[in-house]
């Protein structure tokens, strides 16, 4: 598995190795001994999936301390904008956004640590999403932020007319008024 280092502490790509033949391609998505290697320690215990149709914004989501969650993200089908912002007041990063298209075509995989807020947005006709999480879903530690917050600036792929958020994100706060408790 190839593991590539973004400007975010902690921030990672990974792109496995792709075994093709006439048949088709096998790849290890995911191999703990792998990242063991790596020096990434984690123990993933709750997978989710999710199904959207385009234009689909879920987020910008993220679990407060002492729940918050580490996720390993990918595509199962079609292609998302995700985007990461950081939450941690001690990183150099803190408060600027990462954005990179994933898809089953690209194989990438976010590794996201905790302390960031995460979204996506849906580019291709639909997409699914597969990502694991080193914590378990706590609602009660739940926060939000706008995806189209003026602070981030983040250039989403579609016009903001084109996409559709839940009510609840809908509701999500500003930047400026999240709780950094990272």
């Amino acid at each position: 598995m190839k593991i590539t280092t973004t400007s975010f502490e902690g921030l990672l790509i990974l792109e496995p190795l792709v075994f093709e033949d006439s048949r088709g391609h096998f790849y290890e998505a995911y191999n703990e001994q792998a990242f063991q290697g790596a020096g990434i320690q984690l123990e993933f215990i709750q997978d989710n999936q999710s199904y959207s149709r385009k234009g689909v914004m879920r987020g910008l989501h993220y679990q407060k301390p002492p729940v918050a969650q580490t996720k390993l993200v990918r595509v199962l089908s079609g292609v998302i904008q995700d985007v990461v912002v950081d939450l941690r007041k001690s990183q150099p990063t803190f408060g600027k956004h990462y954005s990179i298209n994933l898809s089953p075509n690209n194989r990438l995989q976010l590794l996201i640590p905790k302390g960031f807020a995460h979204g996506f947005l849906v580019l291709s006709d639909s997409a699914e999403v597969l990502y694991k999480c080193d914590e378990y879903y706590h609602p009660e530690a739940e926060g939000g932020i706008m995806h189209n917050d003026s602070v981030l600036g983040i250039d989403w792929k579609l016009p903001e007319a084109e996409i559709i958020s839940s009510v609840k994100d809908r509701q999500n706060q500003g930047f400026a008024n999240t709780d950094f408790l990272f």
